[in-house]
């Protein structure tokens, strides 16, 4: 089968593509005048394990192709975006981290590959095919080569300099912070310059808009996604001190970007708010109220709040379903349904009431 006769898109759908990301740029551009966002994640009526999909980029890429066809029926608010998907280990196995493969499930971390706190100072700055991104390159060189015309590559999932640091450390770390934090921010120097160091290469192998980049089926402005998994584990106070000026420099290098948190700490949250080139952010939907977040999040910043399918999310679908919706017209409402038929009412559902 040829790859780029996989999925067609028509001169339509292409007319249609083109008004969503205008009207993903107006989520900043005219944050007033905006109109929300939905996007519809239903599970395959097929789906191919992990095992599978690590083991070919053609298993891989037409998997994710063929994820997108329930979104393209439904016409919500998806663009076509795939995506070379190794998980959250990628930098940590560059610096030496053993590696391992839960059942249908994406690479973890299986050690730490640093003993001790001060051997950060014997590190190297890891190779650009180093680890998993040896796999990385030859899965991104397939997609280049057979992506269907329209289809746009996002960028491998970036773990901020901490949670790599985590996974190098192991939890350690967390003693590291009081026992020798000369060592700890030594440590997410040397992973942050090799964040910095991979970009331009990683930029290469996806695509993306001048001054915008796409991502969870998005358009958001910047360049990058940065993302914070494991600050819930530490206190406000070790991220300010420690960690923000390494995301800081991050973002700056890369050209501004959006920033994925899953914590519940509001003192992280307004340092979020508050950092320059931090151009959006998507939360765990289930730690933050969604009324109060629009009220807090800054007018002009995007903020994505995922729907899922346990007993609070559906309290807070049935109170949007009522036309109690927030006042913030830059939402982006990405909703997980248990079937394709629930998408859809769903979808039609959050229209009549966002609209």
């Amino acid at each position: 089968m040829i790859m780029k006769d996989y999925f067609t898109i028509d001169d339509k759908q292409r007319v249609r593509i083109e008004a969503l990301e205008a009207d993903y740029k107006a989520l900043i551009e005219t944050p007033d005048n905006c109109r929300p966002m939905i996007v519809i994640k239903a599970p395959q009526s097929a789906k191919v394990s992990w095992e599978e999909k690590l083991a070919s980029p053609e298993v891989m890429l037409k998997d994710y192709l063929d994820s997108l066809r329930f979104n393209f029926e439904l016409r919500d608010d998806s663009l076509p975006l795939v995506r070379v998907d190794f998980g959250t280990a990628i930098f940590a196995s560059a610096f030496g981290c053993e590696l391992y493969i839960p059942p249908n499930n994406l690479p973890a971390c299986r050690s730490h590959s640093l003993k001790n706190s001060k051997d950060v100072y014997k590190l190297e700055q890891p190779g650009r095919l180093a680890g998993l991104f040896e796999k990385v390159e030859q899965f991104s060189e397939f997609y280049l080569k057979n992506l269907p015309e329209g289809f746009h590559i996002q960028h491998i999932d970036i773990q901020s300099a901490f949670n790599t640091a985590y996974l190098i450390r192991g939890n350690d770390i967390m003693t590291d912070f009081y026992d020798a934090p000369e060592d700890v921010e030594a440590l997410l120097d040397v992973v942050t310059d090799y964040m910095i160091a991979q970009w331009p290469w990683i930029r290469s192998i996806s695509t993306q808009k001048e001054g915008w980049f796409y991502d969870w089926g998005v358009m958001w402005k910047g360049a990058a996604r940065l993302s914070n998994c494991c600050l819930h584990m530490i206190s406000p106070q070790f991220y300010i001190d420690h960690i923000k000026s390494r995301d800081q420099r991050f973002l700056d290098a890369v050209g501004t970007g959006r920033m994925h948190y899953c914590g519940s700490h509001p003192e992280v949250m307004e340092e979020l708010f508050t950092m320059p080139g931090v151009n959006g952010l998507d939360y765990d939907g289930n730690l933050h109220d969604l009324w109060k977040m629009s009220e807090w999040a800054p007018k002009g910043m995007p903020i994505l709040d995922g729907i899922g399918d346990n007993e609070k999310d559906r309290a807070k679908l049935n109170r949007l379903m009522s036309g109690d919706v927030p006042k913030k017209r830059n939402i982006i409402y990405y909703v997980y349904s248990e079937s394709q038929e629930s998408g859809r009412e769903i979808y039609e559902g959050l229209k009549k009431v966002l609209y």
